[in-house]
């Protein structure tokens, strides 16, 4: 995974912030690792030399294999605290594209193949036994449910 670190001309490039971005975003999308091929980061200084609150901006685009780019910003009072929250969203949004596009693959393999009665069957059945499966582990679920 390839992290480019940008920023505008308010914001001089460190050694100790761009090491900051790589860290916070590679623990951020370590799960994630063999999906994202490249991570784009962008910090801007919203008010320049004058400070405000929440003017530093952390901007951060996932490239998926595959799939569409995910991009989150946060704004903070330090760019520190931006990059932080927002490698946090990042990780929640990279999860949440990964499981969507996961599901719709699975649709599409159960539709294209709604027509066929034998693997309409096994799709029906490969669900009930995963359905069965987690009541199974459960430890809170009793497996005889009690008499009368």
């Amino acid at each position: 995974m390839k992290i480019q670190v940008n920023s505008d001309h308010h914001i001089t490039a460190q050694t100790g912030l761009s090491s900051h971005v790589e860290a916070s975003v590679s623990a951020a999308l370590e799960h994630f690792r063999e999906k994202v091929t490249r991570v784009e980061v962008h910090l801007a200084d919203e008010n320049g030399e004058k400070s405000g609150p929440g003017d530093k901006r952390c901007t951060l685009e996932a490239r998926l294999t595959g799939l569409k780019p995910v991009v989150v910003t946060e704004h903070a009072d330090n760019l520190h605290q931006a990059i932080q929250h927002a490698a946090v969203k990042l990780e929640k949004a990279v999860s949440s594209a990964l499981e969507r596009a996961q599901a719709q693959r699975h649709r599409d393999i159960v539709s294209a193949h709604a027509d066929d009665p034998l693997l309409s069957s096994a799709f029906a059945a490969e669900a009930e036994d995963h359905t069965d499966s987690a009541i199974d582990d459960d430890p809170a679920i009793p497996a005889h449910p009690p008499s009368a």
